[in-house]
Formats: C-alpha cells, sequence, structure tokens
C-alpha cells in the first residue's frame, strides 16, 4: 500500500512536491496501489518511485520522469506519457492499452508481458529494452528506435514499424501477421521462426537477418535488401521478392512455391 504522506504530499499539486522531493531525494516515494485515476502529473519527478499496482489510468505524465520506477503490474490505459523519462523502468505486466508514449525514452525498460495493444509509441527509443512475450498488436511504432531489443515472443501483428529501426533485434517466434515494416532496419536481426505472413517488408534493410523455419507466407519483400540473410528453411510461399537483392542468401530448404523472384517470375 502506498505510504499515506507521500501521497498526500503529491496530491498538494506539483510545487509541494517538488520542494519535497528536492530536500529528500534519497527517499524512493511509496506510491504502490495507489488511485491516481486522471491524475496531472505534468513533469513530476517519480525517478524511482514504487507505483506497482497503481492505477493512473488516463493520469497525465507528460515529460514525466519515472526513470527506474517500478511500475509493474500498473494501470496505465490512455495515459499520456508522451516524451516521459521510462528508462530502466519496470514496466512488468502493466496494462498501457491505448497509452499516448510518443517520443518516450524507454531505454533498457523492463516491459515483459505487458499490454501495449494500440498504444502510440511514435518515434520512442526503446533501445535494448525487454518486451519478450509483451502485445503490442496495432501498436504505432513508426520511426520508433528497437536497436538490440528483447522481443522474442512478442506480439506485433498488425502494427505500424514503417522506418524503425531493428537492427540486431532478437524476434524469434515474434508475431508480426501482416505488420508494416516499409523502409524498416533490421541489419542482422533474429526473426527465427518468426510470423511474417502477409507483412510488408518493401525496401527494408535486413542485410544478414536469421529468418531461418520464418513463415513468410505472402509477404511483400520488394526491393528488399536481403543479402546474406538465412531463409533456410522459410516457408516462401506466395511471397512477392521482385527485385530483392538475395545475394550470398541461404535458400536451402526453404519453400519458394508461388513466389515472385527478384527477376519478376514465379517459381514452380
Amino acid at each position: 500500500m502506498a505510504n499515506l504522506e507521500h501521497l498526500a504530499l503529491l496530491e498538494k499539486g506539483a510545487v509541494r512536491w517538488i520542494e519535497w522531493r528536492t530536500r529528500n531525494d534519497q527517499i524512493a516515494p511509496d506510491l504502490s496501489e495507489a488511485d491516481l485515476r486522471g491524475a496531472n502529473l505534468r513533469g513530476a519527478n517519480l525517478c524511482g518511485a514504487n507505483l506497482r499496482k497503481a492505477d493512473l489510468s488516463k493520469a497525465r505524465l507528460i515529460t514525466a520522469n519515472l526513470s527506474h520506477a517500478n511500475l509493474s503490474n500498473a494501470e496505465l490505459p490512455n495515459a499520456a506519457l508522451i516524451e516521459a523519462n521510462l528508462r530502466e523502468v519496470s514496466l512488468i505486466d502493466a496494462n498501457l492499452h491505448n497509452a499516448d508514449l510518443r517520443g518516450a525514452d524507454l531505454t533498457e525498460a523492463n516491459v515483459i508481458g505487458a499490454d501495449l495493444r494500440g498504444a502510440n509509441l511514435f518515434g520512442a527509443d526503446l533501445r535494448g529494452a525487454n518486451l519478450v512475450g509483451a502485445s503490442l498488436r496495432k501498436a504505432n511504432l513508426k520511426g520508433a528506435d528497437l536497436g538490440a531489443a528483447k522481443l522474442s515472443r512478442i506480439n506485433l501483428s498488425e502494427s505500424d514499424l514503417m522506418d524503425a529501426n531493428l537492427s540486431h533485434a532478437d524476434l524469434s517466434y515474434a508475431n508480426l501477421y501482416e505488420a508494416e515494416l516499409i523502409g524498416a532496419y533490421l541489419y542482422m536481426a533474429d526473426l527465427h521462426n518468426a510470423n511474417l505472413s502477409e507483412a510488408h517488408l518493401s525496401r527494408a534493410y535486413m542485410l544478414g537477418a536469421n529468418l531461418s523455419e520464418a513463415d513468410l507466407k505472402r509477404a511483400d519483400f520488394r526491393w528488399t535488401n536481403l543479402s546474406k540473410a538465412n531463409l533456410q528453411g522459410a516457408d516462401c510461399r506466395g511471397t512477392n521478392l521482385r527485385g530483392a537483392n538475395l545475394s550470398k542468401a541461404n535458400l536451402h530448404h526453404a519453400n519458394l512455391q508461388g513466389a515472385i523472384m527478384p527477376d519478376g517470375t514465379t517459381h514452380d
């Protein structure tokens, strides 16, 4: 349960909270299980705070500092976290359904199992973040930086990842069904056993990517750079590879039935 003194100070407004935090910067605020629905916490210093199981539904946390905070199992649906500092935050199993995280810094954040369906992460920084098993179905990640992020078993179906950076990301067993990855940067990304059926990857950069055993049925790889990529055992039935760069790619045991090859011909 929340420390009642800490909660009372927060409810007195930004000025009192800032004064108290400045004088007591060694104290980690305990706001666990607090009811902060709809609270205006814009720019608040909540660095290192315990907000586990707190209800922040529709809260305004624009530019707030939540670095190193514990928000595990917290309720944040429809919360505004635009340009918030969430570096190394714990959001394990948190509910961020339809949350607005545009431009937020989630570097090295722990977001395992979180619900981010429909969330807006346009231009967000997720480098090195751990999102294993999280759901980002229909999320907006356009232009987001997910370099070296842990995305194994994540649900990114129907999400927008256009122009996103996924270099060295672990997307093994990820669900990317019908995802928009046009122009995305997937250098050396691990997509082993991932579901990319009907995904749009035209003009993506996938040099050295691991697509072994991946489901690529009817995916669009037009003009994509797949040089040195590993497609061993991949299901490429009906895949559009027109204009794709497959130099030194490994296609051993790949199923290319009905695939449109780089020269425009259809594979038997």
